[in-house]
């Protein structure tokens, strides 16, 4: 088996636990042990387009994880999370409540090229060791700012305190820094309380597989060599 494999990721799970769960499927039913990876993880809380590559194309994982991705995000004002999604403590910040207008404003500050703080809570190495890890042990950990893009924040929605939109961006953009940096910019504080990826590059969720779909003969038939639409 080689290709890439496209997998509507559950909330809950890790995107390790996708991995060992289709490696599971196809050692049970065949007896083999194939490489298998992600080409970019997605947080639990979050759902949607994991994309994953088995056999040979593991190698090319690199390749997969520099493309840009849409997300459909929700927010919540008035609160803060020291992990800056729903899964940190929630501290309550403001009880203002900004008006559809000015949220809309703020969004549209933030499309084009931007500096952006990676959360404390990520993969990202700081020191030779993950931030997480780190920050799970109460050390300080100070990243310093990168160049990310925003190519367009979409079918913006409100009715406080939750802003949803839909997002286009580069890879390495963090889309929880980003609820983090408008609420900053509201005065409100805010969090990440949602979060759906729904395309990387031209591979969109709408052709991926289900966990419960998943069978030796449903990865055959998804599998895919090279970048396509779907």
């Amino acid at each position: 088996m080689d290709g890439i494999l496209l997998i509507d990721k559950p909330a809950g799970w890790t995107s390790h636990d996708v991995v060992a769960k289709i490696r599971g499927i196809i050692k049970a039913e065949t007896g083999q042990k194939l490489k298998i990876g992600h080409t970019g993880t997605l947080d639990p809380m979050a759902t949607g387009l994991l994309v994953l590559v088995l056999g040979s194309y593991t190698k090319r994982a690199g390749e997969f994880s520099k493309l840009d991705k849409t997300y459909e995000a929700e927010l919540t004002l008035g609160a803060v999370s020291t992990t800056a999604d729903g899964e940190g403590e929630i501290i309550k910040k403001s009880a203002h409540q900004p008006g559809r207008e000015q949220v809309e404003e703020i969004l549209n500050t933030f499309v084009g090229e931007i500096r952006q703080v990676p959360p404390a809570f990520s993969a990202i190495k700081v020191d030779g060791q993950r931030a997480y890890k780190a920050a799970r042990a109460g050390k300080k950990v100070e990243i310093e700012p990168r160049a990310v893009t925003i190519y367009s924040i979409r079918n913006i929605r409100y009715g406080y305190p939750k802003p949803s939109f839909t997002t286009s961006v580069s890879s390495g953009t963090y889309i929880r820094s980003l609820a983090v940096d408008v609420g900053q910019k509201l005065g409100t504080g805010a969090y990440l309380s949602a979060l759906r990826r729904t395309q990387v590059g031209e591979l969109n969720v709408s052709g991926a597989l289900r966990m419960e779909e998943l069978t030796v003969a449903s990865i055959g038939e998804n599998l895919r060599q090279g970048l396509s639409k779907g």
